[in-house]
């Protein structure tokens, strides 16, 4: 036998990206340098004391073994690649889209400003409660009883005696009662999806001056 044919199928390294075909690349040349190896090990092995068969199996299925893992790690990573174009195709859709997620933080522009709460149970009392950076109470609004998950509410910008207040960034709270005792809510905020931010293999939603988030931070999109 004078050379060692690859047995390697490489028709789909073409899908792989340059740094994942370089590391494929690797992999089969130390694969063919082993079979290299083997076959001059069995020719120049000593006939009366020749190679056992469970040892040569056992190093022929150390190397399949090792060629498995890193073929399996290639496959995966194409996946997760693929797996992060199809999100961020998703996620573009999103673009100048509301989204609710965690938070306390009001937006007034030109005198209106959305909120929301996340109720644990149904409630039958639901109060808003809406402050000025200094803590001040700018009004509060009843919202009646509630069913069991998200609510929204809308403030008009007015203050208890009806002035209407500047645009800017404001907070509230939250609290909800079922008969005699306090049911388990979460303030929301709203915020506007302004674009795609890429980090590592994951794409983050740009909301503007909330910052930066997760897509799994998003409660509901409006």
């Amino acid at each position: 036998m004078s050379s060692v044919p690859s047995t390697q199928d490489t028709s789909w390294l073409g899908a792989l990206s340059a740094p994942q075909r370089a590391n494929q690349s690797a992999m089969d040349e130390a694969h063919d340098r082993f079979l290299t190896l083997l076959i001059t090990q069995l020719r120049n092995q000593n006939p009366l004391s020749p190679m056992e068969n469970a040892e040569m199996t056992s190093q022929l299925a150390q190397m399949s073994t090792v060629s498995g893992i890193e073929r399996l790690n290639a496959t995966l990573s194409l996946l997760v690649d693929s797996f992060g174009d199809t999100q961020a195709i998703q996620a573009s859709t999103m673009i100048g889209k509301n989204v609710l997620i965690d938070g306390n933080n009001l937006s007034l522009v030109d005198g209106v400003a959305f909120g929301g709460a996340n109720l644990a149970v149904a409630a039958d009392s639901v109060k808003i409660t809406i402050m000025d950076s200094g803590g001040n109470v700018l009004q509060t609004q009843e919202l009646g009883p509630q069913e069991a998950g998200h609510v929204l509410f809308m403030w008009n910008g007015q203050n208890t005696v009806g002035e209407e207040v500047p645009d800017g960034g404001y907070r509230f709270t939250v609290e909800a009662t079922r008969g005699n005792s306090t049911v388990n809510v979460s303030p929301l905020q709203v915020g506007m999806v302004s674009a795609l931010v890429r980090s590592g293999n994951t794409f983050l939603l740009d909301l503007g001056v909330l910052g930066t988030i997760d897509f799994r931070q998003v409660q509901k999109i409006l």
